[in-house]
């Protein structure tokens, strides 16, 4: 197990039954790159990864 999984299987725990939008995860995910800057370019990475999931193109 990566160090990586305990977070991602917490947050499916604490909060897997919740629903919420790619806005409001777009939002949070702005706020943790506001609070840590250095994290900047995996997040967004990671939201472009998101945005582009089904396009065939990339």
């Amino acid at each position: 197990m990566y160090f990586t999984d305990r977070g991602l299987e917490e947050l499916e725990r604490r909060r897997g039954d919740e629903e919420v939008t790619l806005a409001w995860l777009a939002e949070q995910l702005q706020a943790f790159v506001d609070t840590y800057p250095e994290f900047e370019t995996p997040v967004e990475r990671f939201a472009t990864w998101l945005a582009r999931l089904d396009d065939p193109e990339d």
